[in-house]
């Protein structure tokens, strides 16, 4: 089987773009960040007459709270995963639909969380932005040796992870949460998540028709590589321990499973060495057994 040239390999997904991004507009929900934020219950800070933060403000459980703050700083990283994105797949190029959509539907999340997070004084502002920005400038993959192997089809294998890693987290995360117009907003991020990773399974399903062997060695670096939300959170530890099991072996097995049945990697043969090694561990991981 001939190995394409990563130029020609995005060529050949240049195909699927269409049916894709119409796809991707059937299942894709419309919602305004504005409409879901309380905002009767806002109130000055100090700055403006009023009063700064304390920590009885908060209404929410300590695992509420970490598994809030670690998903609102994982959306503010938008920027490092749209960088890896077009790294390959410029915005400017016929890849607008997926990078420019993805991008303006993922940026939301940050804002409508943000949002209500400050509103309601669910959580410190202050230290919410200052972890922002820390988090922010060290990035996601955002180093040249970090990047500097990713080909096409390891870009979107990892965000097809990271989107199907979203919902885990999301749905995990809502069952802490008692405030029923927090939970809307949460099933409205997981929804656009869901989307999302269906979006990028599709095109690893069209990298299966373009480059079988490409594909499912990228399958299997993205599964090994797998970082669990929060976990590359400066200084999150004592947070990070509330939230210790939204994320696990089995959550990952899921998404294995998921990403083989999509691919019916049970159903592929006369791969090279490598590609059959790595189709081998994909399915041993979604069996429960790596």
């Amino acid at each position: 089987m001939a190995v394409l040239s990563n130029d020609e390999l995005i060529t050949a997904l240049e195909k699927a773009l269409p049916e894709i991004a119409e796809e991707h507009a059937e299942g894709a929900v419309s919602w305004t960040p504005s409409d879901w934020v309380p905002w009767d219950l806002g109130r000055n800070f100090a700055f403006l007459g009023g009063s700064d933060y304390e920590p009885g403000d908060s209404k929410l459980s300590d695992t509420a709270a970490a598994g809030l703050l670690a998903l609102l700083l994982t959306k503010d990283n938008l920027p490092s995963f749209h960088r890896v994105l077009a790294m390959h797949f410029p915005a400017f190029s016929d890849w607008r639909q997926l990078v420019g959509v993805w991008t303006a539907e993922d940026n939301r999340h940050s804002i409508v969380l943000r949002d209500y997070l400050v509103v309601t004084r669910a959580v410190d502002p202050v230290e919410a932005e200052n972890r922002r920005r820390i988090h922010v400038v060290a990035g996601w993959r955002q180093n040249p040796a970090a990047v500097e192997e990713l080909a096409p089809m390891d870009v979107l294998a990892l965000l097809a992870v990271h989107e199907n890693q979203c919902v885990t987290f999301v749905d995990k995360l809502i069952g802490y949460v008692d405030d029923e117009n927090l939970v809307e907003i949460l099933k409205k991020v997981r929804t656009d998540d869901a989307v999302q990773a269906a979006t990028f399974q599709a095109f690893l399903m069209a990298g299966m028709v373009a480059d079988q062997e490409a594909t499912v060695a990228a399958v299997d670096r993205a599964l090994a590589a797998i970082e669990h939300i929060g976990a590359d959170i400066a200084d999150f530890d004592a947070k990070r321990d509330f939230i210790s099991d939204f994320e696990d072996v089995s959550s990952d097995a899921a998404i294995a499973k998921k990403l083989a049945d999509e691919l019916k990697l049970e159903n592929v043969h006369g791969l090279g060495d490598e590609a059959e090694a790595a189709r081998l561990r994909i399915l041993a991981l979604a069996a429960g057994k790596a």
